[in-house]
């Protein structure tokens, strides 16, 4: 015993080191049961399931993205398309997903997140099939707007969907996969655009590859169960609590119920307006938020996925099959570069991501724009329209036991005099192309041959605009990627 230490002085530290064991029992305790927990309201192979037939969505928004920077360049030559009727049709999809952004909120709280999904997957399913019987610039900007709206609703209600059906330990994985979808479905599009770059009317396979899965995915949501958190807001708790147990494999979900319920609750003593005041922060959050989606439209990102096969034609890839094929190492770095972003970014942080990924953004475009500057770049060729004469010159193997007499009698034949009339009053510029044209070709020559003896772009600059290019998409899917925003 130490010298001054009295019996009461020893009771009070037995009965110290008891609590401690008792406390460290109950840590322990409490750690295993943590363990346990995952296991045992986990995600389960259901829970799993349902999240990725929704992440069908992003596939579908990624392939449509991409679709079209292939797909104008043969649509461009087959419907004589002008310039500004090239940006018209670009934009007719963002017009379509516009609308849909400004009323999905709106359409989600009050038919549900997994219906949302389902008139977004036929929507898509009917604006592909409006595309393939008609060749009609009219008609060609009604399908894609009706594409628009459908990958603009799908995006809102799929993220909401896997969120709330998820457990809250997995909810950043499984919303992780619908990401990681739209980056495959980009890939797949430029895949697509070189496989077919030499099909005839090969956009028209482009775009009705997605039609099966459209349809499959309606109707695989069909038999999903709906959100809980959205029945919970239409006051059907028991409907919600089915629903929790067959995603949890557990026999009693009343908590997580009880936690859904508190939630929605405290979401009450929020208005609009809100967002706009100093309250719990939220105006610094919004104005975050907004700023971070400026610069993910502003840096270029979204033009480069529409235009990625007519930008590298610009730059010396000048057959429609070798820009198709260099604007599929854009689907491939976003691929590669998307999966450790999206792996690594809890445990690195956002912030520093979106560091590094925008100081590689800038050297790469620094680096983009003096290459460029010693590059003979013709837009104005690129974005005209062909004449169908330059398209199937372009194509090997079309001029075999074919003269330069009889190839133009055979499109002489093709054009009616309405169709030509139509043409030099909807655009004067395609007129003087397609005149440029049969005259080179009354000539012996092309104006493509013609095109590259004036201004051949060195092999050396071509390929290290390419390597900027993938540069910046790689710097971009690390630094703005959709984790990030």
């Amino acid at each position: 015993m130490v010298p001054g230490q009295s019996t009461e002085d020893l009771g009070q530290q037995n009965q110290t080191m008891r609590a401690g064991e008792d406390e460290e029992s109950s840590r322990g305790s409490r750690r295993r049961h943590l363990r346990k927990l995952p296991a045992a309201a986990g995600c389960g192979t259901f829970t799993f399931l349902s999240s990725a037939v929704a992440a069908i969505s992003g596939l579908l928004m990624g392939y449509e993205l991409g679709l079209i920077s292939g797909a104008l360049l043969q649509m461009s030559s087959i419907l004589a398309l002008s310039c500004k009727e090239q940006e018209i049709v670009v934009s007719s999809l963002l017009f379509g997903a516009l609308f849909a952004s400004l009323t999905g909120g709106f359409l989600i709280d009050r038919f549900g997140r997994r219906l949302a999904i389902i008139i977004a997957s036929s929507l898509l399913v009917l604006g592909s099939l409006i595309l393939l019987p008609y060749e009609s610039y009219g008609i060609f900007i009604v399908g894609r707007t009706a594409i628009g709206i459908s990958i603009s609703l799908s995006s809102i209600a799929t993220c909401v969907y896997i969120a709330e059906i998820a457990p809250q330990h997995r909810r950043g994985l499984l919303v992780s996969l619908n990401e990681l979808m739209i980056v495959i479905g980009i890939l797949f599009a430029y895949i697509s655009n070189y496989a077919f770059a030499h099909v005839s009317h090969g956009w028209k396979y482009m775009f009705g590859l997605v039609i099966p899965l459209g349809a499959l995915q309606a109707i695989a949501m069909y038999f999903l169960p709906p959100s809980p958190r959205f029945l919970v807001m239409k006051n059907n708790d028991e409907a919600a609590k089915k629903v929790l147990e067959r995603l949890r494999e557990t026999s009693d979900a009343t908590k997580e119920l009880t936690v859904i319920k508190s939630s929605l609750k405290d979401e009450h003593q929020y208005s609009f307006l809100d967002l706009f005041r100093s309250k719990n922060n939220m105006r610094a959050r919004m104005l975050v938020g907004l700023t971070l989606v400026f610069f993910v439209q502003t840096t270029g990102q979204p033009n480069i996925l529409f235009y990625a096969s007519t930008v590298l034609k610009s730059v010396g890839f000048q057959s429609n099959e070798a820009a198709s094929l260099a604007s599929t190492g854009v689907g491939v770095v976003k691929v590669v570069s998307t999966v450790p972003a999206t792996v690594f970014v809890d445990q690195v942080g956002s912030k520093t991501f979106l560091c590094i990924g925008s100081s590689v953004m800038a050297v790469s475009l620094v680096t983009m724009g003096l290459v460029n500057r010693n590059i003979y770049v013709n837009f104005t060729n690129v974005c005209r329209s062909q004449s169908p004469e330059d398209f199937f010159l372009q194509r090997p193997g079309n001029l075999t036991g074919v003269t330069n007499g009889s190839l133009k009698d055979l499109f002489a034949s093709m054009a009616s005099p309405e169709r030509l009339s139509f043409d030099v009053q909807r655009s004067p510029d395609v007129a003087r192309t397609g005149e440029l044209n049969r005259t080179a070709l009354a000539g012996g020559k092309s104006t493509t041959g013609s095109y590259m003896e004036s201004g051949e772009v060195p092999v050396v600059l071509k390929w290290l605009s390419l390597a900027s290019l993938l540069v910046y998409v790689a710097a971009f899917s690390i630094g703005l990627g959709p984790r990030n925003t």
